[in-house]
């Protein structure tokens, strides 16, 4: 589940961060003044946004999820080329690694 906060004091609250825990769901927030923390993300985001969802008309959650499920995995990091890896997938820079 990913969530953007509108008021960053509320979702940093012990209230709310206990709340998230006793629901299993770990909290994830950057460091106060490093602006780059969430820069990847945030460039994956826009990508996924630009290139997929802004396109479509979803009728259902399940259906976004599936064509989201299928971008990432089918097209994202497996064929589409990547600036910071050499301009190659993600899947081959990683077998390159391995």
């Amino acid at each position: 589940m990913l969530r953007r906060p509108f008021e960053s004091v509320q979702y940093a609250s012990h209230a709310y961060r206990n709340a998230l825990t006793g629901a299993g769901i770990t909290t994830s927030m950057n460091r106060k003044a490093d602006c780059y923390d969430n820069a990847p993300m945030e460039s994956f985001f826009h990508t996924l946004k630009t290139e997929l969802v802004h396109h479509r008309n979803y009728k259902s959650r399940a259906e976004a999820q599936r064509d989201i499920f299928a971008f990432i995995e089918g097209f994202y990091n497996r064929t589409r080329l990547h600036s910071a890896v050499g301009y190659i997938a993600p899947i081959k820079m990683e077998l390159k690694a391995a």
